[in-house]
């Protein structure tokens, strides 16, 4: 028996999450030191460009919620390409269809029913190298919760072919940014950073900005080293 699912509409929480695809919270915080050590600076020029960005986010949310599109076009493409996530050795995917095999056994059935269970959905903005996935994006409008933001990217990530390597994400809905790490490796285990508002003093778009500088310049380095397989 095969059943099958949206993401977006079965995978709204960590519990769900952690229960049906055996993924574990992890206490280690060094299994996601990369969202807080030895950052890159930020430039002026980049700063300059972060508070404009913050500026129009703040000019359209002033006017109502903002679909997921407008927060992508206003906040999400600024932030990867000064990060040079548009540059080699890099790629942009958008909507990238995504589909996770569930595989359960019914022991209350008399002749031990397998139960497969088919989730699929699409990734807002997946950046990849030939076949390995680096960088999932799930973004919301302002109406969403991001909370079920982290489910659903959290299950996108436990998609990925990657066995050896961990994938990063980020969850932003314009207003709050998260990043996660998980890595598929048995046990499977992930990692959230602290959040990152725009509603601060400080504009911590400029943080946003930094992790994602971090970790383009790292996995560059890891494809240089010839540490990252594809």
């Amino acid at each position: 028996m095969t059943a099958t699912f949206a993401i977006s509409k079965h995978c709204n929480s960590l519990a769900e999450v952690r229960a049906r695809f055996k993924v574990e919270l992890t206490n280690d915080e060094s299994f996601f030191s990369e969202w807080h050590e030895d950052l890159p600076d930020v430039t002026e020029a980049e700063k300059e460009r972060c508070d404009r960005i913050k500026y129009q986010y703040l000019y359209h949310r002033d006017n109502g919620n903002i679909a997921e599109g407008l927060i992508n076009q206003i906040v999400i493409a600024p932030l990867l390409e000064m990060a040079k996530f548009y540059d080699p050795p890099f790629d942009i995917r958008a909507e990238y269809p995504v589909e996770i095999e569930h595989i359960e056994v019914n022991e209350n059935s008399e002749n031990s029913e397998t139960l497969e269970t088919v989730y699929r959905g699409r990734i807002d903005t997946l950046v990849i190298h030939k076949k390995l996935w680096i960088l999932v994006i799930e973004s919301k409008g302002t109406s969403f919760n991001i909370e079920e933001g982290m489910a659903q990217a959290l299950t996108y990530m436990l998609a990925s072919p990657n066995q050896s390597q961990p994938t990063y994400g980020l969850i932003s809905n314009g207003g709050f940014s998260i990043f996660v790490k998980a890595s598929t490796s048995k046990p499977a285990k992930y990692l959230f950073s602290d959040e990152f508002s725009i509603y601060r003093r400080r504009n911590e778009l400029c943080d946003v900005l930094s992790v994602l500088k971090k970790l383009a310049q790292q996995l560059k380095q890891d494809l240089i080293a010839g540490q990252v397989y594809t």
